[in-house]
């Protein structure tokens, strides 16, 4: 008998052995940076050498996507493995709840006895974050490691750099950019103005250069830093059994890049390296390139999956990794929303070779005004050159109305410069797309063609993710139909609109108000008086933004009266579709004192008090001669 039970005990403590012996799983997330600014990925300017090295040895993925063009918005998703459009979180800075039973994804791996550990970004857009991060994280701190696991116990530790941040590339001051990245740098590692190519939508001169080298040496810091992590692991011996993921939370923090719902917000750097011992579990070898299409929507449950847990019905993402790998997907869906005081709204798709958008609000150019972007010297630059007729029609464009869609092909065209989505050659690829994005938005319920407006009182008694559910609440497929109606111009589309205008669903409406934004005023000219009674709707979004409307073709004063009126009202979603409306007016004097004495308000909000710094510095420069 005692033989028996000493030889249980070998075998329990032989299981035992076997289930701590599971890798370790380290993730470095750099911020606001797409693939072209990195040596692996083509660009031999750039100095990556670490990054390089890693892709030399693991496996380098071409298609791999942000679901979101800004870290707010694209964090959401990656800790909960759902898209932003179903749980409301894809407007920057919003943290609306979500349901109980969506949790951080590091959750499920501390129940699977791995030590968690975050160090130290979150963002994570939703409320309640702090008890969403005690959940989810055993550390979360600037001094967070794998240092406080317990003996023998595997880790899944985050790094985040944020010397590539948008802050160091353009937002903050040359002074500051030299005192936290240019004298950081070893005088060999600093990259010079004229040492590397400028993206062809920006106007090549000294002064741009001057700003654009901040983004390749922002890069290089990061570099060196992730450099000195990787030595660290090596030192404490842990290397051999840690599998190493490497990505930027989205694309390059630089005009017409992050914000926008085109391959440059969306497209990331994305490399896994596998130690010898694990090389295994790699389904592309080692030393390789992968084109398989994937997203971050995918990042919880790949790692849930291959580390052995069960995967949270929520997660709708594919894994990529482990036994349970799911199918490779031809499509995938993206998103962005509002970011900062810049409202916008677009649904894209890519195959990894193009990208197809559909701008829901193509008034908006793609450089909107944000005023995080709007205070940066190379913004600056770029309006000045524009105001001087210095720029060429490409690099003009940009300030311009957007076509409803785009089709770019990502993989010849990298800096999307050619829109195809009006060629015939590529009409099947961009009904593709487009048929697509309509069945997953439709299926998905997309909670982000409410007004935020609706959004701030749905969230107050459940959660957005939850109401979108409820036919009796949300008719999307309704909603859907006229919000595609959007910059499609001509008569045919103002009659459907104006009809709209009287639709019993207050969205619906709404989405009628959004379309007729596009329209010319020869058009709407025979419809003034049902825009005069829309002007009075019970709904808030709608009478603002047939105000706008108003105001803009036909410069009525009783508009601009209640335009006024909006912009103080003491609902701040309310206060910033007004405020950002005026801003891209061609008129915007009879806002003027209005937008000046908001500024004078105690704990303004801070979208509405970056709305208004954009429209009096924009006017400012309007009437410099």
């Amino acid at each position: 008998m005692k033989r028996y039970i000493c030889l249980f005990y070998i075998l329990f403590s032989l299981n035992l052995v076997s289930a701590q012996d599971r890798p370790n799983i380290l993730w470095i997330t750099i911020e606001d940076t797409s693939p072209q600014f990195i040596g692996c990925y083509g660009n031999k300017k750039a100095s990556t050498p670490i990054i390089d090295k890693l892709a030399k040895e693991g496996i380098r993925f071409t298609n791999a996507f942000s679901t979101g063009t800004v870290c707010a918005a694209s964090r959401s998703t990656i800790i909960t493995g759902a898209k932003t459009y179903t749980m409301g979180t894809g407007h920057q800075r919003s943290q609306y709840p979500i349901p109980n039973y969506i949790k951080g994804f590091p959750y499920y791996l501390k129940k699977l006895g791995y030590y968690t550990s975050n160090n130290p970004k979150t963002d994570y857009n939703i409320a309640n974050e702090k008890d969403f991060i005690k959940e989810a994280w055993d550390e979360c701190s600037k001094k967070a490691s794998w240092d406080g696991r317990g003996e023998k116990q595997p880790f899944f530790s985050v790094f985040n750099f944020d010397d590539s941040h948008q802050s160091r590339t353009m937002s903050w001051t040359f002074e500051q950019y030299e005192k936290y990245v240019w004298n950081q740098l070893p005088k060999e590692d600093r990259i010079a103005d004229d040492a590397f190519e400028m993206p062809p939508f920006y106007n090549d001169t000294p002064e741009m250069r001057k700003q654009f080298a901040r983004v390749y040496n922002s890069i290089k810091l990061t570099d060196n830093k992730i450099g000195k992590l990787l030595t660290k692991l090596e030192e404490d011996k842990l290397r051999d059994n840690t599998i190493i993921f490497f990505y930027a939370d989205h694309g390059e923090g630089i005009p017409r890049a992050k914000t926008n719902g085109i391959g440059l917000g969306y497209r990331v750097p994305f490399i896994i390296w596998f130690p010898e011992k694990w090389k295994h579990l790699s389904p592309w070898g080692t030393a390789s390139v992968s084109d398989e299409l994937i997203t971050f929507e995918d990042l919880g449950p790949t790692i849930i999956n291959l580390l052995g847990g069960k995967v949270p019905d929520y997660m709708k993402g594919t894994p990529f990794l482990g036994q349970s790998r799911g199918n490779k997907k031809k499509y995938r869906l993206l998103s962005t929303d509002r970011v900062d005081n810049g409202l916008d709204l677009v649904r894209s798709v890519t195959d990894g070779k193009y990208v197809y958008s559909r701008n829901f609000m193509p008034f908006i150019p793609e450089v909107r005004y944000i005023n995080y972007l709007e205070i940066a010297d190379i913004t600056k630059h770029m309006r000045n050159d524009l105001k001087h007729n210095k720029l060429n029609a490409l690099q003009s464009r940009i300030f311009n109305e957007r076509p409803l869609e785009v089709l770019y092909d990502i993989e010849n065209d990298v800096w999307e410069t050619k829109n195809l989505g009006e060629n015939p050659k590529y009409k099947s690829v961009l009904e593709n797309m487009r048929r697509y994005m309509d069945s997953e938005l439709i299926k998905a319920k997309d909670i982000l063609f409410m007004p935020e407006y609706e959004i701030v009182k749905i969230s107050k008694t459940q959660t957005p993710y939850e109401y979108r559910m409820d036919e009796t609440n949300y008719s999307f497929d309704e909603i859907y139909k006229v919000a595609t109606l959007s910059g499609k111009k001509g008569e045919e589309f103002v009659k459907t609109q104006i009809k709209y205008l009287q639709h019993q669903d207050k969205i619906v409406r709404y989405w009628a108000s959004i379309g007729l934004m596009s329209q010319d005023k020869a058009l709407l000219q025979a419809y003034k008086k049902d825009l005069n009674k829309a002007l009075h709707d019970d709904y808030p979004p709608v009478s603002i933004t047939v105000a706008a409307i108003l105001y803009e073709k036909f410069n009525k004063k009783n508009a601009a009266k209640i335009l006024n009126k909006f912009c103080k009202n003491e609902d701040w979603t309310l206060s910033l579709m007004s405020i950002n409306y005026a801003l891209y007016f061609k008129d915007r004097t009879p806002f003027e004192t209005t937008v000046s004495k908001l500024l004078e308000t105690p704990n303004l909000n801070y979208h509405i008090k970056s709305a208004c710094d954009d429209f009096l510095e924009s006017q400012k420069i309007r009437k410099e001669i």
